[in-house]
């Protein structure tokens, strides 16, 4: 038992690795590319005089970046397939691509990356210059990405169940649909609005992917904790690249593609409900800006914070980026440990 452990532990390793290192080894091409044909953000000043004072130096910095971090999976994924397939003996061990745990959670990162990129584009080259509006990804994008999931998990994987921390397994019937739905377009949607100072949502999330990969280890799903290594190695090369003063920002592409990932691997796990904490930093993000809109909305504009999201509010009160950046990345380290802790005494 213990050596295989140390084997599994150490085949995460080893693929992670690789994918820090391809994902590195990538970025001269994908930046040159993005600079080259002018691929950058855009920043709107009309709703927005807070934003756009405080990001308007950041204007034609390259967005698309999240390539990187979903191309490198993608890359690592299909070439120790592709190697277990012609020398099984060899390379067998290496290849992490199952029907059971990382066929879905790589699908719906591969859906979601593309309706990404497209939201991107048209945010570049749209008629307006404008990508999706929140509400179009809120009610029509999300949702129909995490239908699908939700579909392959009550129909082809039976799932029905929710694990609650200290009670133990409770089925729920198809309700799990509904369950599933509400915590995949809620992780994205809360991806997407933290993807917003240098470094932020990639170092949030390498610590999501990370805490995930741990859970997933504890319960024996293997295949997925690579799956979570993987990624966890092909965000950190995209925060090496990505701290202040950033070369490239994550764009939709990215934060819409980690989030609906992240949220399946949370179903996966039968872990959704340790996300409050694991995403704490991603609660928090996600509810300033849906507090913000209610109270303007409910009390005839007057804002409860400078600007949202948080990040923001900070940002206005003074707070440097990077003092911002780092304070959220050392609660996010924090919460995750807490959360980690509860599922790992609670299984």
């Amino acid at each position: 038992m213990v050596i295989d452990n140390l084997f599994n532990f150490s085949r995460i390793l080893i693929l992670a690795g690789i994918s820090f290192w391809l994902a590195i080894f990538l970025t001269p091409a994908l930046t040159h590319f993005l600079y080259k044909y002018k691929l950058g953000k855009k920043v709107w000043r009309e709703n927005a005089p807070i934003f756009a004072k405080l990001h308007q130096h950041k204007e034609g910095t390259p967005t698309m970046g999240g390539i990187l971090i979903w191309g490198t999976t993608l890359i690592v994924i299909i070439v120790f397939w592709l190697l277990a397939q012609i020398w099984p003996q060899t390379f067998n061990q290496l290849n992490f691509l199952t029907r059971k745990e990382t066929i879905l959670p790589l699908g719906v990162l591969i859906i979601a990356a593309i309706v990404g990129l497209v939201d991107d584009l048209l945010g570049i080259w749209g008629q307006k210059k404008r990508g999706l509006r929140m509400w179009h990804r809120l009610f029509l994008i999300y949702p129909a990405i995490a239908g699908f999931g939700a579909w392959w998990f009550y129909s082809k994987l039976d799932w029905d169940v929710i694990q609650i921390p200290f009670y133990g397994i409770l089925h729920i019937g198809w309700w799990y649909i509904t369950l599933f739905i509400f915590t995949i377009v809620a992780t994205a949607f809360s991806v997407n609005e933290t993807d917003g100072l240098d470094g932020l949502a990639g170092g949030v999330l390498a610590i999501a992917f990370a805490s995930y990969g741990v859970i997933a280890f504890i319960q024996g799903k293997i295949d997925l904790a690579v799956f979570c290594g993987v990624i966890g190695g092909a965000l950190l090369a995209f925060l090496w690249f990505n701290i202040h003063p950033a070369r490239f920002f994550m764009g939709d592409t990215g934060s819409m593609s980690l989030g609906v990932c992240l949220g399946v691997i949370a179903m996966l796990t039968n872990a959704f409900l340790l996300l409050p904490l694991i995403g704490f930093i991603l609660v928090i993000e996600s509810g300033s800006v849906l507090l913000q809109l209610s109270s303007k909305k409910l009390r005839h504009g007057k804002k409860i914070f400078l600007s949202s999201p948080l990040h923001h509010h900070f940002q206005a009160k003074g707070w440097p980026e990077t003092k911002v950046t780092q304070r959220f990345w050392i609660i996010a380290g924090v919460m995750a440990t807490i959360g980690l802790a509860i599922g790992l005494l609670g299984l």
